[in-house]
């Protein structure tokens, strides 16, 4: 797992220092890639990429990026994993290639020079990857079928600039740091600012399963893998009998952690007791010659906690365990490091306590498996459930849903105020509303105009609109919630302490084959996850197992009550909304009436709350900086 970075000069004024302006942009990148530094430029000047490593395979210099194939033509710097670079290294072997490393990226070096772009088909795993081709003047940029590694780019002043965090392009003062008004409406929908945008006007991230190329002065950006289409492919499928889909899930399952266990470094899994990261663990200990090292975090609020439950399937399993208490000035110590860890504004609270079980993790391994995407494969929100109620409610009469959602409207769990949301409007899509922040029209009265959908949440919606509503709603937060929220919280939260974390579960082999598999055959009853379970029950009792999802929640409510009021107060009371272009009202509104009881919406608050604390940490420096250099 790396940073990296990279400048394509078009504008031949601009040529020269091309190196050195990547190694700047990846100097910002030290978290991701402590172990080593690399920076490469093209002999005209117009290219330059840059790389920080963390040692993960072959950790003898022959690993350093860039990296180049023999004749110097190509050059890459690669973040990731290529979980089946041995097959692949065997198939190029047999075709006369010789590799000088053991590396997983010389191994893309080969396949790229064997079959061009469309190696990318070939590769499984995790990554964000350049290549520079010298001879056809082109540069190939790649994020991940899943959007597990994330990727940015830039191209203004004619030049382009990628990395793989946001802060690795705006540290250059060239680049505009104009807030994207659509990217804010975004934000204040969901949570997150989804891709193509930024909270940068003049960056975008590249979607997952996307590449972007630049040749000759023009630049594309192409889909190379499509979920959609392969939901849609096995919508119409008959269902395989229970034992051989167990097996082949099995099969694909017990690969792709197999695959996730090679490392030239220590390694352990992230373990909360639940269904997914446990089958995980499990799988991993069959194949293990010595324990598991397994890792948990302990909440003080009974509410929050899962320790105990997490520590059983340790016993069962004979892991290693290991485990912290998360105490409160613990978790308000990262608060204050949110906005650094994203660069954006992301407000899924959740990033706390992931950043601690990361931290604890690290300090006995460099790599750790999780259970991430077993949610979105195999229905286990509970959220799913509530469709079919939910488009029955809608058929009442307007005056009757607006009653039934006042009383709602009080409830305190987070999930049945959504659904209050849902029943006042008249919402097409009330799945769209349910997951969605501020009501939209909430968010035009502070921004004056009403939000745009998250455009992976929009295509595929629109393209899955004749299947199954649970397998729909899945499927689109497969394409935007998983990769802008879930995998960007994971990555970010890891990498601020130099961990690599490793989703078997979403290896693309087994996301085909969930995405195939009938919807019935996911649920049984209440129950969530019936292929996962039935694998799991086999190594694992049901009792230790079974349980409410709890999540991965932290005391919000309490935190604006009590340690975090005083900070909130200052930035209602301030003007740091309205420098943000955000009408102030509805947020002040929305504060009082929760210091007055009349609001349960901790979660609105805490959106807010990052929005400006990231305010005064980015735009408050950058304005500083240009200050010093007009002085």
């Amino acid at each position: 797992m790396c940073g990296i970075a990279g400048v394509l000069y078009r504008d031949r004024a601009a040529r020269g220092g091309a190196a050195a302006a990547a190694a700047a942009m990846a100097a910002t990148l030290v978290h991701r890639g402590p172990d080593d530094a690399g920076a490469w430029g093209s002999d005209d000047g117009t290219v330059g990429l840059a790389h920080r490593r963390l040692s993960i395979l072959d950790l003898s210099p022959l690993g350093h990026n860039p990296m180049s194939a023999e004749d110097g033509r190509l050059w890459i710097t690669f973040n990731g994993e290529i979980y089946n670079f041995l097959e692949l290294r065997r198939e190029l072997e047999a075709e006369g290639y010789r590799f000088r490393s053991h590396t997983d990226t010389e191994v893309i070096l080969a396949a790229y020079a064997k079959w061009g772009t469309a190696c990318v088909d070939r590769l499984a795993g995790m990554f964000a990857f350049a290549i520079w081709d010298a001879p056809r003047h082109r540069l190939w940029v790649v994020r991940d079928r899943l959007g597990k590694k994330p990727l940015y780019y830039s191209r203004c002043d004619g030049t382009l600039r990628f990395s793989s965090e946001l802060k690795g392009i705006v540290a250059d003062p060239a680049v505009p740091r104009d807030i994207d008004a659509d990217a804010m409406r975004l934000y204040l929908r969901y949570g997150y600012v989804p891709a193509p945008y930024t909270i940068y006007a003049t960056v975008r991230k590249l979607p997952p399963a996307h590449f972007l190329l630049c040749e000759n002065g023009l630049m594309t950006v192409r889909r190379y893998w499509d979920p959609v289409a392969c939901a849609l492919a096995g919508a119409s499928r008959p269902a395989p009998p229970a034992a051989e889909a167990d097996a082949e899930l099995e099969a694909r399952l017990t690969l792709a952690v197999r695959q996730r266990m090679i490392a030239d470094v220590p390694l352990g899994a992230f373990l909360s007791g639940g269904i997914d990261s446990s089958l995980v663990v499990a799988l991993m200990q069959e194949q293990s010659a010595a324990p598991v090292k397994t890792f948990t975090i302990r909440f003080e609020d009974p509410a929050f906690d899962e320790a105990d439950e997490a520590a059983a399937v340790a016993r069962h399993l004979g892991t290693e365990h290991h485990e912290e208490t998360c105490d409160e000035r613990r978790m308000l110590d990262v608060v204050d490091g949110i906005s650094d860890m994203f660069d954006e504004p992301f407000a899924d609270s959740s990033a706390v306590p992931t950043y601690i079980v990361s931290a604890l993790a690290r300090g006995a391994v460099t790599v750790a498996l999780s259970g991430d995407g077993g949610d979105e494969l195999f229905a286990g929100y509970p959220r799913y459930r509530l469709l079919a109620p939910a488009r029955a409610a809608m058929r009442m009469p307007r005056a009757v849903r607006r009653a039934v959602a006042h009383g709602a409207g009080w409830l305190p769990t987070r999930r049945l105020r959504r659904i209050a949301d849902v029943l006042r409007g008249d919402d097409a899509d009330p799945y769209a509303r349910f997951i969605a922040w501020w009501r939209r029209e909430d968010i035009a009265a502070m921004t004056g105009q009403w939000p745009p959908d998250c455009p992976a949440y929009a295509d595929a919606s629109e393209r899955a609109a004749g299947i199954d509503p649970r397998a729909r709603a899945a499927l689109v937060d497969l394409v935007s919630y998983l990769p802008e929220d879930i995998l960007t919280k994971v990555d970010r939260a890891s990498m601020a302490v130099s961990l690599e974390v490793r989703a078997p579960l979403l290896d693309h082999r087994v996301v085909e084959y969930a995405l195939q598999m009938p919807e019935s055959s996911k649920t049984r009853g209440r129950a969530s996850k019936w292929p996962l379970r039935r694998l799991l029950y086999r190594r694992v009792p049901a009792a230790l197992v079974d349980r409410p999802k709890a999540g991965f929640g932290v005391p919000l409510s309490a935190w604006f009550r009590g340690p975090l009021r005083e900070r909130m107060d200052e930035y209602c009371a301030g003007a740091d909304f309205a420098q943000l272009g955000l009408e102030p009202g509805p947020i002040r509104r929305l504060w009082a009436e929760f210091g007055a009881g009349r609001s349960h919406r901790s979660d609105l608050v805490w959106q807010m709350f990052v929005l400006a604390a990231w305010s005064r940490r980015f735009r408050g420096a950058h304005a500083a900086a240009r200050e010093v250099s007009r002085a």
